[in-house]
């Protein structure tokens, strides 16, 4: 191969791993952006009263829509709410959902905590983490994500409690 083409192929190459990256950042930066929806103040009443209230980008629209039809059995608590609240919420949390390809795959149960993105991204959290008092369990975000209350995940700002 000359060497004129050999330096096509690599720039090609280059092309190409720049693109994905581009790539990767854009699915990234939505998916920031859609847990960052400012929450309706009904919301955050209702659901952070018992625990953190999830960004909608999170979920997909069906799995919100099951969670919401099913308030009477939200995991094992009845949360229902007025049926005008209800419909209100659902109508938001569906209009804010995940739509990012990692956050349109509906998890088990429609738990966050089982969804394949969550799982990968705490694949490195060993066992006795989940366990500490502190922490108690893979659905309290807050324990080690400082700015969860504000739809922040980043890695910079996690503090593993002890």
């Amino acid at each position: 191969m000359s060497a004129r083409l050999k330096a096509r192929w690599r720039l090609a190459l280059l092309c190409a791993s720049v693109a994905t990256l581009g790539a990767t950042h854009a699915a990234w930066a939505d998916d920031q952006r859609a847990s960052r929806v400012p929450p309706l103040p009904e919301y955050t009443q209702e659901c952070a009263s018992c625990h953190l209230a999830f960004p909608p980008g999170l979920l997909p629209a069906a799995s919100w829509r099951r969670i919401m039809d099913n308030l009477p059995r939200h995991y094992g608590t009845d949360a229902s709410l007025d049926p005008a609240l209800t419909r209100k919420l659902a109508a938001w949390l569906e209009a804010h959902a995940g739509t990012s390809k990692r956050a349109r795959e509906q998890p088990p149960e429609d738990r966050i905590t089982r969804a394949a993105w969550f799982v990968r991204e705490h694949d490195e959290v060993p066992a006795s983490t989940w366990k500490l008092p502190a922490v108690k369990s893979p659905a309290n975000c807050s324990a080690c994500h400082t700015q969860a209350e504000q739809g922040d995940f980043r890695e910079r700002n996690i503090r593993i409690p002890r």
